[in-house]
């Protein structure tokens, strides 16, 4: 029995050299990659705890059996509990700090592809998104549509109210749009009042039909509380759509699926705005704004 619980304890302390050594890959891997600075001097206070540790687990046999060190021996193992305590503590303090840096880089990842006015994803992210849709429609064999949205008349706005108001508008317009749509589309602002929705998994059809319950939405809605522009009547805005779908027997790039959809809402506009174009036909005739 004495003998098993020995050759346990042997096997379980070469065990740990042998983890304590492997640990050792990635921490000087990381401290490669570390510019000099507080962040690699707290890896490299690690990677030396890790030799502590090390040479502890290698002398506690010797320790552990010799007579002439035997009260030295019996302090190895909470030497080794308390260098545990340390350990685990440096190792929570990288993990905070490196969790805040992660947190860190999220938001400025966010920040480069988000417009800052409206909060919808903005042009940088437009073509990495795109490509990244048609792959994915290629892969499994599911078109996807796209439709891209101008506000009629938003230079009057600005003219009349000044563009104060008229990013109260954008902003206004995003927001519906935003609540509008599905979770999984992405709604970008693709250059100044003009908006475009990528609709994944998603037929002409049934995106001319969003297209037009957006348009209608955004026509009934009111886009800036009159108290806030004084003297001035409630105001609200139009928008026109031209839609376009992603067929797979299609090899279409980034650029022609806009230029496909930016061609149909050129035609709402020349036929009298405040409509969805599509495919060369046409829905939700309403009144001119």
């Amino acid at each position: 029995m004495k003998d098993t619980v020995h050759w346990i304890e042997l096997g379980l302390l070469l065990g740990g050299i042998l983890i304590l050594v492997m640990s050792l890959i990635p921490v000087r891997a990381i401290i490669q990659q570390l510019p000099e600075g507080n962040a690699r001097a707290r890896w490299k206070i690690l990677s030396i705890f890790i030799f502590i540790f090390i040479a502890g687990y290698s002398l506690y046999p010797f320790l552990h059996t010799s007579a002439h060190v035997k009260p030295i021996s019996s302090l190895v193992v909470p030497g080794i509990f308390f260098g545990g305590s340390i350990f685990v503590f440096v190792v929570c303090s990288l993990s905070l700090k490196t969790a805040l840096d992660l947190k860190q880089i999220c938001i400025l990842e966010q920040e480069i592809i988000t417009d800052p006015l409206t909060g919808m994803y903005n042009r940088r992210y437009f073509n990495h998104r795109l490509m990244e849709e048609i792959q994915r429609a290629r892969r499994y064999e599911v078109p996807f549509s796209v439709f891209l949205l101008d506000i009629d008349h938003f230079k009057k706005v600005n003219d009349t109210y000044g563009h104060q108001v008229g990013d109260m508008v954008l902003k206004k317009i995003g927001s519906v749009i935003v609540n509008s749509v599905r979770e999984l589309d992405v709604v970008i602002r693709y250059g100044g009042e003009e908006i475009l929705v990528i609709l994944p998994s998603t037929k002409v059809a049934e995106a001319v039909e969003l297209a037009e319950r957006l348009r209608q939405k955004i026509e009934e809605t009111v886009m800036v509380d009159p108290n806030l522009v004084k003297e001035r009547p409630a105001i609200h805005v139009t928008v026109s759509i031209g839609v376009t779908e992603f067929r797979l027997h299609e090899d279409l790039d980034t650029e022609t699926i806009v230029e496909r959809a930016d061609k149909y809402l050129y035609q709402a506009k020349s036929e009298g705005r405040n409509r969805v174009i599509f495919n060369n036909g046409s829905v939700g005739l309403k009144r001119v704004a």
